[in-house]
């Protein structure tokens, strides 16, 4: 299996789990806050809609548009694909879920968008997920690199040594990235942290 096809196994994966998890959902579940500021459950669905959707050559079009402001450019998707009741929404993202075009950023950021947002709608909502460790450890390593400016945590990790305290790439019984005063929390916490989300103070130590 070539490293794309790998990577696009686990994405499609990650999105008909989402589908299930929200299929029981009652109206009123929709309108809770996400971990996404400012997003609801619906805008943040909205969102994986328009990312499954977006070619390279369209994004490059549409932050354009969005004179390069990448969180008007998110807005914008959210709107264009937000329907008005949001299990029309969840069957656009079910004719979305197997497409492999994305816009052009590293590779890793596709397990950024599924784990990250994939917590955003799952924990306000009580429901739980367990992710492909060796992928969460490859969202990590990019969020590490990334500046906070892009959605990254490269500020947050400087000069520290993050642990992953649950799990490590080939079944080891952990993971760590780095130098210095260690941060310890599972996986998928370390991610979300880096990621710039509001997670339980005892997630991160």
């Amino acid at each position: 299996m070539s490293r794309d096809t790998a990577l696009w196994s686990v994405v499609h994966a990650e999105r008909q789990a989402l589908i299930v998890d929200l299929e029981p959902l009652g109206d009123a579940d929709w309108a809770t806050p996400s971990l996404c500021t400012g997003w609801s459950v619906h805008d943040v669905l909205a969102h994986l809609v328009d990312d499954a959707a977006t070619t390279r050559l369209g994004f490059v079009t549409q932050l354009a548009a969005a004179r390069f402001d990448f969180d008007a450019l998110n807005q914008r998707g959210v709107e264009r694909e937000r329907r008005s009741h949001p299990r029309d929404t969840l069957a656009r993202f079910r004719e979305v879920a197997g497409r492999t075009t994305s816009a052009p950023t590293p590779a890793a950021t596709r397990f950024v968008e599924a784990f990250v947002h994939g917590e955003d709608i799952r924990r306000p909502l009580g429901i739980t997920r367990t992710y492909p460790v060796d992928a969460v450890l490859t969202a990590i390593a990019h969020q590490r690199r990334t500046p906070v400016a892009m959605g990254g945590g490269r500020e947050l990790a400087a000069g520290r040594k993050l642990v992953a305290t649950d799990a490590g790439p080939g079944g080891k019984s952990s993971f760590s990235l780095g130098q210095g005063p260690a941060v310890r929390g599972t996986a998928i916490d370390l991610l979300l942290w880096l990621s710039g989300r509001d997670i339980a103070p005892e997630a991160i130590t």
